[in-house]
């Protein structure tokens, strides 16, 4: 991350918003931005790959849930937060991953810019490619601040997108069981 041009154009936004950069306040702030950017995106520096440790030859065959993953990400048409919590469900096929890698696949894709459709498919597909899982769910609940601050001004709206793969999308029964189960 180039943080020192992330400090110039942090400095000229403040400038072109009729804003002192001079002053007590602001003095630091194109700094304080840079480095706060460095965590809010901090996702592209990174890879699901790198960070699911797979445990091969597991005889667990039945669902494993997480949820209530809490996340923060920016929205990439306003680049403003949207947030809320991530549910995971996966039916392994012989393959489990340790249990803190859910919540870390979440952080490598909502520490990019994005929205929350794309934010859901990335988390199960590749949950689904890396694991080799029978099935697959991904709900996401999360609030915009682009919905909240701005245009329609709706404080207590929350998105809710999903995503089914595998077993999770064809069996009836399956995704019945992980609703339910994220439902509680």
């Amino acid at each position: 991350m180039d943080t020192k041009t992330i400090e110039r154009l942090t400095g000229e936004l403040l400038s072109a918003m009729g804003e002192d950069g001079g002053r007590e306040g602001l003095r630091e702030t194109p700094r304080r931005v840079a480095e706060a950017y460095k965590t809010l995106f901090s996702g592209y520096d990174k890879k699901p790959e790198d960070v699911l440790t797979v445990f091969d030859g597991e005889a667990y065959d039945e669902m494993i849930v997480s949820k209530n993953i809490e996340f923060y990400s920016m929205c990439e048409h306003h680049m403003l937060a949207f947030f809320g919590k991530a549910h995971i469900g996966y039916i392994p096929d012989g393959k489990l991953i340790g249990l803190s890698k859910l919540p870390r696949l979440v952080e490598i894709f909502s520490r990019r810019l994005q929205n929350q459709e794309r934010l859901t498919s990335q988390i199960a597909q590749a949950l689904m490619k890396l694991v080799g899982a029978k099935g697959v769910g991904v709900v996401i609940e999360a609030q915009h601040l682009c919905v909240m601050s701005r245009g329609v001004e709706k404080q207590n709206s929350v998105v809710v997108t999903s995503s089914l793969q595998g077993s999770f999308k064809k069996n009836d029964t399956t995704r019945s069981e992980f609703l339910r189960l994220i439902a509680r």
